[in-house]
């Protein structure tokens, strides 16, 4: 089943009623502050996989944020079992992949440099202290310590590829919770997209297939964001792109994130394997009569 539509609006604080696996532990300060993680590929895969939201941790340089330990383990600090998605599905394809090694609550690398958002002050109900009185300088510092080497590497990476001679697919990993205002979330899996459908339509009707599983097409959120990272990347560049969500639920363990990285795979690898998939080509962007907006929530 495909469901499709708008995305909806995204106030008010959301509480887990299931255990939540995290990435690190939610003390959350980390002294190796390497804003990214690199896993190794061919660049035959044809695909580059990445996770902006992978990490809940946070650079030493800004302590904890004035937040305690457990508002780490929500889905403020990162997408819920969404780096172990990234992590298994690059080892399926053989291809590379990016992680980020930051919590998007110090700064959200799936946001443009400019973008109001970046750096959140108050996040699905939570204060956060060592954003409250962030200035100019303090927001370019987290720009330049990790908005743009994570950038700066998936351009890196890219390049590699069209050296190789090979137009690659950009496959994003992200998870959403799974109620939202006291409301259940139907959809297992959600696939976003812009105005290039080359790869989310293929997928979306992949996913479908089986009839088990209600499948978002721009829900719950919409695709077409200006200056996140699939613009910036997939669309500037005209390479086929997908972002695909998980519900957190059904990714909170490793055996689950497993089994839908699996589940991803099966439907990613025909598509994937198509040689008219991999061209360049504009398909432009409905970012200027529309922008999502996310605060606080997941994805």
């Amino acid at each position: 089943m495909v469901r499709r539509g708008k995305a909806a609006d995204k106030t008010g604080r959301e509480r887990y009623p299931f255990a939540i696996m995290c990435e690190a532990p939610p003390s959350t300060v980390c002294d190796d502050d390497a804003p990214f993680e690199r896993i190794d590929g061919a660049r035959a895969s044809g695909v580059l996989f990445l996770c902006d939201h992978a990490s809940n941790r946070v650079p030493a340089p800004f302590g904890a944020l004035g937040l305690p330990p457990a508002e780490f383990a929500r889905h403020i600090a990162y997408d819920i079992g969404a780096a172990r998605l990234t992590r298994r599905l690059a080892a399926l394809a053989g291809a590379p992949a990016l992680l980020t090694r930051f919590s998007r609550l110090v700064i959200d690398p799936n946001r443009g440099e400019d973008d109001p958002t970046l750096v959140m002050r108050l996040s699905d109900g939570a204060v956060v202290p060592g954003n409250a009185a962030i200035d100019a300088a303090g927001r370019a510092d987290r720009i330049a310590r990790l908005h743009r080497p994570y950038h700066a590497a998936i351009a890196a990476e890219l390049d590699a590829f069209a050296a190789a001679g090979v137009v690659p697919a950009i496959v994003s990993l992200h998870s959403f919770t799974p109620a939202w205002k006291g409301r259940a979330r139907p959809w297992h899996v959600a696939v976003l997209w812009d105005a290039d459908p080359r790869l989310s339509r293929d997928l979306i009707a992949a996913l479908a297939a089986d009839g088990d599983l209600v499948v978002g097409d721009n829900q719950p959120y919409d695709g077409a964001l200006e200056g996140d990272t699939l613009n910036r990347h997939g669309t500037a560049r005209g390479l086929p792109h997908t972002l695909i969500e998980v519900r957190q639920d059904l990714v909170a363990d490793d055996a689950g994130a497993d089994a839908w990285a699996d589940r991803l795979w099966a439907a990613l690898a025909p598509i994937l394997a198509d040689p008219a998939l991999h061209r360049i080509e504009r398909h432009g962007s409905r970012t200027g009569r529309h922008r999502r907006r996310r605060p606080g929530e997941s994805g």
